[in-house]
């Protein structure tokens, strides 16, 4: 009763253009056995073992794979399970709600955002009263009993440690945060508006697109493009790529003097830097980093695709032919460069090179210009620490060309 229910109202008021499920963790209490209603006033309800955790991962599991659920409905007056289920539709939100949602490792682990409402114990009490006997056929001692000897314990045990693994904290004691909602409801307006991959893979960076970007993207992608052109404004692009990753580098106040003799106050970025480039297309982008970072260190690395013929391309064999890198690598952050992320095989090896050099993942910012669907999961995936920053994600890929692409990126780059 702290008022996770009104919170998650006013959120679908205010997410009302957009598709809304709202579960709640009481409709997965288990069916008590017949020896637990016997003596159902001894029952705790309160502990994670009074919940089908595995109908509540199905149901999750479902939705997000935009299949419908038959939630089940739960009696509180015989404590049973109703015949009657809730079909649920998959949406563009699906909300949960529950009082052990952030303490169940396995239900907080499928949470895109976690909130935890922070409500007074005599609020929380006062509402509990008004609601059971309203809606659950109690009558008011039973309530305070039921809540001294095991709501209150249980709070205590679970619900209040879990509130270190939110990611917003609401205070709820006036049963009112306007600005804690419209900014809750605010982000999800612009997770919705944002590529479907980046929804899923906070790691995941596309600079935001505009009529340069486009255009841009538009010449190199014509197959009627000459060389001259295509080097131009691929330099032009791969300069803007290389500009948002270098903005994913830490960075520490600091002042200076401005020829006025005035104080400046700004930002100096992390010093210890270094490129390593995907041979042989990721040479291409060694230009715009050394513009952008001037005497930056640039490593190599050379990925053997051997592909055979299994009616279509099968499996690929990864090898590392040719490696040249930096001796002090693992104590930099590391701009890893390939303009093309297709399958994402011959990027996970040269992750796993550096990786296996001592480089600290998260100090691993990999950049790239066009990316497909598939490379993408893998390395975001397998990489979870790791930046990927790209400017396009193209449509998926086809005997492991991305599509449409813009065809053999080394070649139209290098070759005449």
């Amino acid at each position: 009763a702290s008022g996770k229910t009104t919170v998650c109202d006013l959120i679908i008021q205010r997410l009302q253009e957009q598709s809304v499920v709202m579960l709640a963790q009481d409709s997965f209490y288990r069916a008590l056995t017949p020896k637990e209603l016997e003596n159902v006033q001894e029952y705790n309800f309160d502990v994670p073992e009074a919940f089908d955790e595995e109908t509540i991962i199905d149901c999750l599991t479902a939705l997000k794979a935009q299949r419908s659920f038959e939630v089940p409905e739960y009696d509180f007056n015989t404590h049973t399970r109703s015949d009657r289920t809730r079909r649920v539709l998959p949406a563009d939100v699906v909300i949960i709600e529950g009082i052990l949602v952030l303490h169940i490792a396995s239900i907080r682990g499928m949470l895109n955002m976690k909130i935890y409402v922070d409500t007074d114990d005599d609020v929380r009490l006062a509402r509990r009263i008004q609601r059971d006997v309203a809606d659950r056929g109690r009558d008011v001692a039973g309530v305070i009993e039921q809540y001294t000897k095991f709501v209150k314990p249980a709070f205590d045990t679970y619900v209040a440690p879990s509130r270190k693994h939110a990611d917003v904290i609401i205070p709820w004691a006036r049963g009112d945060n306007a600005v804690a909602i419209d900014l809750i409801t605010e982000h999800i307006r612009m997770k919705l508006q944002q590529h479907d991959l980046r929804r899923i893979y906070t790691n995941l960076e596309i600079i935001p697109s505009n009529y340069q970007i486009r255009g841009m993207h538009t010449i190199i992608r014509d197959v009627r493009t000459s060389k001259a052109d295509f080097v131009f404004y691929a330099d032009r692009l791969l300069r803007l790529v290389v500009e948002a990753g270098l903005g994913h580098l830490p960075f520490q106040e600091m002042t200076v003097i401005t020829p006025t003799g005035h104080p400046y106050v700004g930002v100096d970025f992390a010093k210890k830097l270094c490129g390593v480039s995907i041979i042989r297309s990721g040479e291409s982008m060694e230009p715009a980093l050394r513009a952008c970072c001037k005497g930056i260190k640039i490593g190599k690395i050379l990925v053997h695709r051997e592909k055979t013929e299994l009616g279509v391309r099968a499996a690929v064999e990864r090898e590392i032919v040719y490696e040249k890198l930096p001796t002090d690598i693992a104590e930099r952050y590391v701009l890893l460069m390939d303009p093309i992320l297709a399958s994402g095989y011959s990027a996970q090896r040269a992750i796993q090179v550096l990786l296996d050099k001592g480089v600290d993942e998260g100090r691993i910012l990999f950049l790239n210009l066009v990316a497909a669907p598939e490379g993408v999961h893998r390395i975001c995936r397998a990489f979870p620490r790791l930046k990927l920053v790209t400017s396009e994600i193209d449509e998926g890929l086809e005997a492991f060309a991305v599509i449409p692409g813009v065809g053999e990126f080394g070649d139209r780059y290098f070759c005449d």
